[in-house]
């Protein structure tokens, strides 16, 4: 099956999520907004908790090509750190599903796929892909922290130097969760991470 096939799958199942409840999205619905048969989508994904495992784990790699896009937007640090901040904000705000994977939360209306590795018997890369583990709010955090101090470090520094760094790195990412759960009031995240990381560097 086409990429382009499977894309336009996962924008159904997540169009129709924007609707009605995981529980209420039928298979047959999701296959006929994409133009597909219903066979071509149980081989795509195997099943409704396949189509869950591939919508998150699409949301969760969409949320961190952002990540990367605002690191690599500016040149100082703390602006590197306070974009990669509004951009979580920002993702978890507009996306129920970054939402719930960056808290832990996820409610009632959405799918919740067990975070560890399923057993896979797909023939289809992405879906095999979809079937391994799924990240935690702590690997989240881990995976941008790390991100961050390997694009903001550059090759071969100092060990020493990528420790308070990595400090740095975790603490934008932390605040900036904090912020997710409880919104904060006017200059919102990004004057709190600013302020943080000044105080840090002074």
């Amino acid at each position: 099956m086409m990429p382009a096939a499977r894309e336009s799958l996962l924008d159904a199942a997540y169009a129709a999520l924007a609707r009605r409840s995981w529980s209420g999205v039928r298979m047959v619905d999701v296959a006929v907004a994409a133009g597909v048969s219903r066979q071509t989508l149980y081989n795509e994904f195997g099943s409704k908790d396949g189509l869950a495992r591939a919508l998150v784990r699409r949301e969760a790699d969409g949320y961190l090509a952002g990540v990367d896009r605002a690191l690599a937007g500016h040149s100082d640090i703390r602006d590197r750190l306070t974009a990669t901040a509004e951009w979580t904000t920002s993702a978890a705000r507009e996306n129920a599903l970054v939402r719930a994977m960056l808290t832990g939360c996820w409610s009632e209306r959405l799918p919740s796929p067990t975070l560890s590795a399923v057993p896979s018997t797909s023939a289809v890369p992405a879906q095999r892909r979809a079937d391994g583990p799924l990240p935690s709010p702590g690997d989240l955090v881990t995976l941008i922290r790390d991100r961050a101090v390997t694009v903001l470090s550059g090759p071969g520094a100092p060990r020493s130097d990528t420790a308070d760094l990595s400090r740095s790195c975790e603490l934008a990412v932390r605040l900036a969760l904090s912020c997710v759960a409880a919104p904060p009031g006017e200059g919102g995240v990004t004057d709190l991470v600013r302020s943080a990381l000044y105080r840090q560097s002074g």
